[in-house]
Formats: C-alpha cells, sequence, structure tokens
C-alpha cells in the first residue's frame, strides 16, 4: 500500500515554470498553427535552440542566420536578416510564451564530415557586438524592431563536447571562456535589465555511480571538471552570470542529485544570485507516445518543482520525427501522451502557493498547490504496476480527475483509489 499525504495548510514555497520546452512546434517554415496547444497547457518558456532542423533551417534565431555576412558591420542594420526570426518571436509572444533566447548555432550532428558553423567566432568582441544588435532589435526596436520584455538570453549550448564528436564547438576551453567574458559584459553593460547566462551544461551524470564498463558517458567527469574551471574562470574574471543552465537526460530520481550540486558551486563561487536552468531534458525518448514517456515527463517535472531548479525546459516540442519531438505527432498535428503532462502541471502553477505533499514510494511523485476554492494535487506512477494508494488530503474532498495512462490522455474519470501503470492523475479538491 503506496501512501501519499498532502497538507494544504502548509505552504513551502511557489510553484515554478518547470514546464518550459525548447523548440515550438513550427510546420513547415513558418506555420504556428500549433501554437495554441503551447497557450492552452501555459507553456512559460519556449527556447530558441536547434530551432528550424539542421542549421538551423538557414534562416532562424541562429547567428550565422540572422547575421549572415560575418565580415558585415554590426551597428548597421542593414547587415542583420530578421525575416524569418521575427514571426517567430511574434508568433510566440502573441502566444503568450516568452522566448528565451540562446544566442549561437544549431547542432552539428555529422560534425565529422565537415565543421560549418560551430567553429568559434573569429572575433569574440564582434560576435558579441553582433548578439547586442540581435537584443536590440527585440527589446529596444531598433532596426525595425520591436519592444518585447524578454529575459533570458543565452551565450552558446554545450561547449564543452570532449567526446571527440564536437558537435556544438570545435575550439578550445579557454576560447570559450573568453567567448562568454567578453560577451556577457558587453551585453549587461548595454542592457542591464535582461539576464545573461550559459553555457547549456552536458550534465552531471559523474555524479551517480555508473557501471564502471559503461562507455556511453566515458568523458562524463571532464564535464565537471570543465564546469569547475568555468565557476573560476568567471569569478577570476568578474563575469556577469544571472543564470546557469545545464541538461540532463536522466531519470526524474536523479534531477535533486544534480541540481544540489550545481546549486552547492554556485553559492561556492560566488553566484547564489544566479538562477538555475535545466533547458533541455527528456526521459526515454526512444518511448514517445506511451505511457511510460507521459509517466517519465509528468514526474521530471515534478522532481524540478522539488529541487533548486529555477526553470525546466523539456527537449522538445517540435513537430516532427525525431524521438526527442515527444509532445506533437507530424501525422496527425494531433498531441502524444506526454504533451498532458503540460496542462496538468499547469493547473498546480497557475495555483501559484505549492504546499507540503509527501509520497512513501520510490518512482511515486506528488506535488500539490493550493487555491481558492480549488487545490490541486499531481500524483504520478511511474512503475510498471498497479498501485493500491492510501490518500490523506487532511479532509479535502475530491471534486474531479483527470487520467493520462494507456487507456487515458487527460481523460475525466472517477478516481478509485488506485494507480494504474504508468499513470499521470490530476486531481482538483475543495
Amino acid at each position: 500500500m503506496a501512501k501519499i499525504k498532502v497538507d494544504f495548510s502548509k505552504i513551502i514555497g511557489k510553484m515554478k515554470p518547470v514546464h518550459a520546452v525548447g523548440q515550438p512546434p513550427i510546420i513547415g517554415w513558418s506555420s504556428d498553427k500549433l501554437f495554441h496547444y503551447l497557450t492552452e497547457a501555459g507553456i512559460p518558456y519556449a527556447r530558441l535552440h536547434d530551432v528550424g532542423g539542421g542549421f538551423g533551417g538557414g534562416k532562424f534565431v541562429d547567428i550565422p542566420n540572422v547575421f549572415p555576412d560575418f565580415n558585415a558591420d554590426p551597428e548597421d542594420p542593414a547587415s542583420y536578416d530578421f525575416t524569418w526570426t521575427d514571426p517567430l518571436i511574434t508568433s510566440l509572444m502573441d502566444s503568450k510564451v516568452e522566448p528565451y533566447y540562446r544566442l549561437g548555432v544549431t547542432i552539428e550532428n555529422e560534425v565529422w564530415r565537415k565543421a560549418y558553423r560551430v567553429n568559434p567566432p573569429e572575433d569574440p568582441e564582434k560576435w558579441a557586438k553582433i548578439c547586442a544588435g540581435v537584443i536590440r532589435h527585440y527589446t529596444k526596436g531598433w532596426a525595425n524592431g520591436f519592444e518585447y520584455d524578454i529575459k533570458y538570453w543565452e551565450i552558446w549550448n554545450e561547449p564543452e563536447c570532449t567526446n571527440g564528436r564536437r558537435v556544438m564547438w570545435t575550439g578550445t576551453w579557454e576560447q570559450y571562456l573568453e567567448l562568454y567574458d567578453v560577451t556577457s559584459k558587453l551585453l549587461k553593460a548595454e542592457f542591464p535589465e535582461i539576464k545573461i547566462g550559459g553555457y547549456a551544461s552536458i550534465g552531471f551524470y559523474a555524479l551517480k555511480e555508473m557501471d564502471p564498463e559503461s562507455t556511453w558517458c566515458k568523458d562524463c567527469q571532464s564535464y565537471i571538471d570543465l564546469f569547475l574551471q568555468f565557476m573560476q574562470y568567471i569569478k577570476d574574471h568578474n563575469c556577469p552570470m544571472d543564470f546557469f543552465s545545464w541538461h540532463s537526460y536522466d531519470e526524474p530520481k536523479y534531477t535533486a542529485l544534480y541540481a544540489n550540486y550545481v546549486a552547492e558551486k554556485l553559492k561556492e563561487y560566488g553566484y547564489g544570485h544566479a538562477e538555475q536552468h535545466l533547458n533541455e531534458w527528456n526521459c526515454g525518448p526512444q518511448n514517445r507516445d506511451k505511457a511510460c514517456h507521459a509517466a517519465a515527463t509528468a514526474g521530471f517535472i515534478i522532481s524540478m518543482q522539488n529541487s533548486p531548479v529555477d526553470i525546466g525546459m523539456f527537449y522538445d516540442a517540435r513537430c516532427g520525427t525525431s524521438i526527442y519531438g515527444g509532445l506533437f505527432n507530424p501525422m496527425t498535428l494531433r498531441p502524444l501522451k506526454s504533451y498532458w503532462a503540460f496542462p496538468a502541471f499547469n493547473e498546480l502553477y497557475r495555483r501559484k502557493d505549492q504546499v507540503e505533499a509527501e509520497s512513501d514510494t520510490e518512482d511515486l511523485y506528488v506535488a500539490a498547490a493550493a487555491g481558492d476554492p480549488e487545490g490541486a494535487v499531481l500524483i504520478v506512477n511511474f512503475r510498471n504496476e498497479t498501485l493500491d494508494l492510501e490518500l490523506d488530503l487532511g479532509g479535502k474532498e475530491i471534486t474531479s480527475c483527470r487520467l493520462t495512462d494507456d487507456a487515458y490522455e487527460y481523460g475525466l474519470c472517477n478516481f478509485t483509489g488506485k494507480l494504474n501503470p504508468y499513470s499521470v492523475t490530476l486531481l482538483t479538491v475543495r
């Protein structure tokens, strides 16, 4: 018998925007017809990385796309091409989804053939000035632009690829540190109101016990070593960093382990004020559109809520054939099962106040939020077995139940006191 206890009288903090996404679901080159699903799920942010397919489709977001000739003048509006990125940003803003802009390039997975855009910028200061032009265009109205309130601007993505593939950065670690140093200072000086950060770390998998014979992450320890070098460097050079971003494609149960480590090191190096963004995650993407992936997704969201993570972003919300595009079916243009984890969590997020909720069973995740007149409880059974549940709601009455599992997709049903295998259960209570 599994046990869950929820105490609506004990507010323990605020619900956090850990149900954001990467890559909005663009159809073709420019259609935003699926963006309403982001609005309906209350998605707070969409990270703009790997947008538009290989090499950013040659059109979207990436610095080489919006500034195609590096020899051009970054102070001249004519040097920029915002043709495709403008409507993308506007569509997101109209959909009440704030863009989270990655300043850099799209991953080149077959870089072994040739590296096109993942090489270090020839002139870091000029590259930083180009980034300033992009920010000025979207937040200050420059170059026939906009005055959008876009807070987060991330400097590159996963530059520490040391496993021989170098799919994001062909340069040395020292070259990236210089790029961060120059860019962060220049951007913060001109735009003190925005939040600057990086570096979208590959992750901290070496913190857990791993099979010594495993080869899947032979460089995991080096990722931690490079993180510590980064922290020491920005401390020594007094670099601004409003947020540190990192990634995890691990199980939900390891989220707190990694997040606590990051929080500890940020504080140790004098950046305890910095937000922590887990802005790429996806547990078991090969299982997309299965109940187990929906449960993993919802469980991961809850694990971030209950950790030091400030913002979490699922990778990703594209509508395509990649296993990582886990929210939409490219054939039917309908949501896949995992999508429903997001509106379910949003029912807690929009209530704002998180209350104490405890589970006594491994792989049984719970979070709850107070509301007037109704509160909400989200329960995830990340086990391939039915669990009998003893649920203590402190006398509150269940008023509705929505279920996502093998048979349901966020469907209304009666709560039976049992949790189906790989299930996501949303309860409202009064």
